[in-house]
């Protein structure tokens, strides 16, 4: 159903989100969502697609993957350095394509459709490349270590010899899972699915396959991505684990495909979503961002099922952003930004608004009256309008929106450096429209400084909500985008190519000048490898004393071009015009460094040394322009790029009007395009500056022929053949000289042949007699499919690119058939087909139960890894300590009293039980043991600390555990020599070979831990039972 909304929908206002002042002006949400997506365009990767319209970028990273074997030269660059982090960069798609799938209307009347899916379809292709084979995805591509140590353009990051250049690739796979990344990715995957469903169904399908086996392998095979792509931990860690991503995927896959089974995933795996510290109570102190997707977990479920639990959660989330919960609430400025953290806190509040607004709407569509209706959308509203300049400081937080915003966010290209250097330039060179920034860090202050990276980053995933956002309050307060024809504004460029030059060395009969040649190149960033210059002297004065071209040497004393001539003629030789030209083709001079952007030569023009007199004279020279001592530019030495005059200027035309010298014609590069089996018209064009053109010579392409005369030709490609195909010609002039070849280029498109192809089950596959299984394919340029099973329709005028079949009822192999059909129902040639074989199910086998069980003091230790199941299912552990409950499998319980005790594990593969009772015996621990807890160093977010124990008593202690406990708002992130358990209060136990403490002996063990920002790291009290 489509939705309605009211432009300039009018809603209460909520009073903690009001700003101080004036009301300012309702913001343009037309012209903020253009650049908002306008923004990823300068974060592409790879070959940029021709619909890109940032004039300052380039293609870059091209030979990405190489290090594997794979193409992953695509993709979106993180935030302002070049890492292709894919666990964000995936949850970002994500909330992208949500927010189009919300609010297509806003998208379609902003004039923003096509923007969207062009950049949604980017980053789709991307991750389809970056999964290479159902359990194996590709996570990263550059170590992000080494890309933040060069601050350069992406143009020209291959050319460096820093460690930026060597951008290794790094994946997960069966052996290595990273269910939370795999899941993200088949979530993203999903969801731009549903965006292509309508108008491209082929690519739609091709995404959801992927989605499919991405999902499947995130729920088969269990672990944190950042665990196996170690590079991530400190960028992107997976804090929050992989039990959110289960969810998401689950939640996104069922509503790509309808089916029930996956929306029944979600349900199971929900319960496992993190709570908040000591409570069951599902987590609502946070936000949903890259890391947590249990936030809009919440919404999601609420609106697929209308579940009480759900709706429960999501609003005591959205209740602590906005009027609170528990007498708790987010912190905000004083002038109402909700400031989570100082580290991007426009991005988690442009998250939680586009939420936030979605679930207002559903309440809406609910129950109008519903109070929170109006909280949650002005809440929204609210924030909007602050990042949008309704703030203290009066500046939009989002890049391009005006004069007064911010100019030099954290991001190496949009600065246009040369030098290598975050200082040099002072002001970027670029502004890197649409994106948002960081924003104030605490309270309402905030300053545009490049390297104040906490309120100056920008990324993939600040941008993401906040684009649906704005495109959902596009459609209640409107705004125009600026046209198509006008946007992007075209930069003022500066001084890209130049030469600086000095005198070295004078003398009667020489002239030394050492010069340099700079490449700060930005419109984009690009390789120098062609740069050449002239320098241009008129031999007049010379040769009216008897010299000739001949007698002036041409030598250098330092070099790093790759050539460096003697004299040559310049245009009409009377006029004494003579040029060197200083060649550093195959030399990288490139904006990547101080050595890096600039070359240098020195070379000396000088008359024989066979005499004395003062010969030689500058002035009158086209380039002389009285060098000193110190460098200065020098525009009168002529600087090229291959044949092409870039900056500097020539002393005369080299040809044409007044200089007796016939100008060769040059000839055009052509594109054209047909498609197969289909003649294509090709016009030559052919120029001379200085006459006309006579005729055309064409070479005979490869795949095709030519026919016609002159400029005006025909080329018709080959019976069969689609791809690239391409021709060379030339041009001759009235006077006979000919140009340099130029290429005709012919893209030939494929066939619009119907296709068909079943992606699963492979063939040979075994499915259970009468069992129901899913058939995935691939369906191109046709309308439908009918399914037959041993030759018997089951099914015709299939869509989506999947099928829910029933075997048969008897044991043998089967064949399914898959038949393309057109729009009428009619059978087209293209059919794909799969045997299968129908078994008997099995019988279920029950789990054995089995475990070891140790005591230190009055603690048993139970671990039960060595119970099985035949089957291969995976098993479930339930511990009873004496009647205390636990579960997982490894449990340790702490008896009050010394005695002996059963412990009794029951497995479960849930369908059997096995049950295994053992008895225990604890013995009062040797209470000697000094226990302190001692942080050995800490930083605005973390710390690390050790617990110490000292054994200060005469006998030795067998076996220790000891237990602490956290303030709200700490946690332990890793750890190393304990074992381990809990979360907060938190359990630990001693390895096999500090398990036992000597006397005077001291034991450690230590962590890593999480705290507020500005909070001192906590001292808890350590408690145990040998603790005195």
């Amino acid at each position: 159903m489509k939705k309605q909304y009211l432009k300039k929908a009018l809603f209460s206002a909520v009073a903690f989100a009001a700003s101080a002042g004036v009301q300012a002006a309702t913001p343009n949400y037309g012209e903020a969502l253009q650049k908002s997506i306008y923004f990823y365009e300068a974060q592409q990767a790879g070959k940029l697609p021709a619909w890109n319209r940032n004039e300052w970028r380039g293609d870059s990273v091209l030979q990405d993957g190489s290090d594997v074997g794979v193409d992953l030269s695509g993709g979106w660059f993180d935030a302002g350095d070049h890492v292709k982090f894919g666990f964000p960069m995936a949850a970002s798609a994500t909330l992208l394509a949500w927010g189009v799938l919300e609010y297509p209307e806003a998208y379609t009347q902003a004039g923003q459709m096509v923007h969207i899916k062009n950049n949604l379809r980017f980053v789709a292709d991307y991750f389809v490349s970056a999964h290479t084979a159902p359990n194996e995805l590709y996570g990263q591509v550059g170590s992000g270590s080494a890309d933040h140590a060069w601050w350069g353009s992406p143009e020209v990051i291959h050319l460096t010899d820093r460690a930026a250049s060597t951008r290794p690739s790094y994946k997960i796979d069966a052996s290595c899972p990273g269910s939370d990344l795999a899941g993200e990715t088949a979530a993203a995957l999903a969801a731009i699915s549903m965006v292509f469903k309508a108008d491209d169904p082929a690519y739609a399908a091709t995404l959801l396959s992927h989605a499919r086996e991405l999902y499947t392998f995130a729920h088969t095979y269990k672990g944190k991505y950042s665990d196996c792509i170690t590079d991530a931990k400190s960028f992107y860690n997976s804090w929050s684990g992989y039990n959110d991503e289960l969810v998401w995927s689950a939640i996104w896959l069922h509503k790509a495909t309808g089916e029930a089974g996956y929306l029944n995933s979600a349900k199971v795996a929900y319960a496992n979503l993190n709570t908040e510290q000591q409570s069951t109570v599902k987590s609502y102190k946070w936000t949903h961002a890259w890391d947590d997707k249990g936030y809009g977990s919440y919404v999601l479920m609420a609106k697929l099922t209308g579940d009480a639990q759900y709706e429960a959660d999501a609003e005591r989330w959205l209740d602590y952003w906005t009027t609170g919960y528990n007498a708790a609430r987010v912190k905000y400025t004083a002038g109402g930004l909700a400031q989570l953290d100082t580290w991007g806190a426009t991005r988690y509040a442009a998250n939680t608004s586009f939420i936030a607004l979605i679930y207002s709407d559903y309440l809406k569509s609910k129950n109008p009256a519903n109070p929170r209706v109006s909280t949650y959308y002005n809440f929204a509203k609210g924030q909007l309008e602050y990042i949008l300049g309704d703030n203290p400081m009066g500046i939009p937080y989002q890049i391009g929106m005006a004069a007064n915003g911010p100019k030099n966010p954290h991001h190496r290209g949009a600065h246009g450096t040369w030098a290598d250097s975050l200082q040099n330039p002072t002001d970027s060179r670029h502004l890197l429209v649409g994106a948002l920034v960081g924003g104030p860090g605490t309270g309402d202050a905030y300053v545009d400084d490049r390297g104040d990276y906490i309120a100056n980053e920008v990324a993939t995933d600040y941008n993401s909500g906040f684009t649906g956002a704005l495109a959902r309050l596009y459609l209640d307060f409107g705004g125009n985008p600026i046209a198509e024809s006008q946007f992007p504004a075209k930069e003022v460029r500066d001084l890209e190519y130049f030469v600086e030059a000095k005198s070295n060395a004078t003398g009667p009969r020489h002239i030394e000048i050492a010069a340099k040649v700079y490449n700060r190149s930005a419109w984009p960033a690009a390789n120098g490898d062609k740069l050449k210059f002239r320098y241009f002297v008129d031999l007049s004065a010379e040769m009216a004393k008897g010299y000739t071209a001949a007698d002036v040497t041409v030598s250098t004393a330092y070099s790093q071009a790759t050539s460096v001539s003697q004299l040559k003629v310049w245009g009409d030789p009377s006029k004494n015009i003579y040029y060197t030209e200083v060649d550093f083709t195959g030399v990288n001079i490139f904006p990547g460094g101080q050595s890096d952007h600039k070359k240098e030569v020195q070379f000396r023009l000088s008359l024989p040394t066979t005499g004395n007199s003062p010969d030689w004279v500058n002035e009158g020279d086209p380039s002389w322009d009285s060098y000193g001592a110190a460098d200065k530019k020098a525009p009168k030495i002529a600087l090229y790029s291959g044949n092409t005059l870039i900056w500097g200027a020539e002393p005369t035309p080299a040809c044409g009007a007044g200089t007796s010298i016939n100008c060769a014609p040059v000839a055009d590069n052509v594109t054209v395009t047909t498609a197969a089996d289909t003649p294509v018209a090709v016009i030559l064009k052919g120029s001379d500056s200085d006459g006309t053109v006579a005729s055309y010579q064409v070479a005979a392409p490869a795949h095709g022929v030519l026919s016609g005369t002159g400029a005006n030709r025909t080329y018709t490609p080959n019976n069969g053949f689609f791809g690239v195909d391409s021709f060379t010609y030339t041009v001759t002039d009235n006077l006979g000289a000919v140009s340099a070849p130029a290429t005709v280029s012919v893209s030939v498109s494929e066939p619009v042949v119907p296709s068909v192809a079943i992606s699963s089950p492979a063939n040979g596959t075994t499915v259970y007699t009468s069992g129901s299984f899913t058939l995935h394919y691939a369906l191109a340029n046709a309308a439908s499919v009918r399914i037959l099973v041993n030759g018997g329709q089951v099914a015709s005028g299939v869509t989506g690119g999947t099928a829910q079949l029933v075997a048969p009822a008897t044991v043998g192999n089967f064949l399914v058939e898959v038949i393309a059909q057109d729009s009428a129902g009619n059978d087209l040639s293209a059919t794909s087909s799969v045997t299968l074989s129908a078994v008997t199910p099995p019988a279920n086998t029950p789990p054995v139960a089995s475990f070891t069980l140790t005591s230190a003091g009055l603690t048993a230790t139970a671990n039960a890894s060595a119970s099985s199941d035949a089957d291969g299912d995976p098993l479930t552990y339930s511990w009873s300590f004496d009647g205390v409950t636990k579960t997982g499998v490894n449990a340790n319980h702490t008896f009050a009293t010394a005695g002996t005790y059963s412990v009794a594990l029951t497995v479960s593969d849930g369908i059997d039980t096995d049950t295994l009772i053992q008895s225990v015996t604890v013995t009062p621990p040797v209470a000697g043991v000094q226990c302190d807890f001692v942080v050995s160093n800490e930083w605005n977010t973390g710390f690390v600390a050790v617990i110490r124990l000292t054994n200060n008593g005469s006998a030795a202690v067998n076996g220790w555990n000891v237990s602490w406990l956290f303030p709200e708002g700490v946690t332990r992130t890793s750890g190393w020599n304990a074992t381990v358990t809990g979360n907060n209060p938190y359990s630990a136990t001693g390895l096999s070979w500090n398990s036992v403490i000597q006397p005077g002996q001291t034991v450690e063990f230590g962590m890593q831990g999480s705290k507020p920002d500005g909070t001192a790291a906590p001292v808890p009290t350590v408690t145990g039972d040998v603790c005195i």
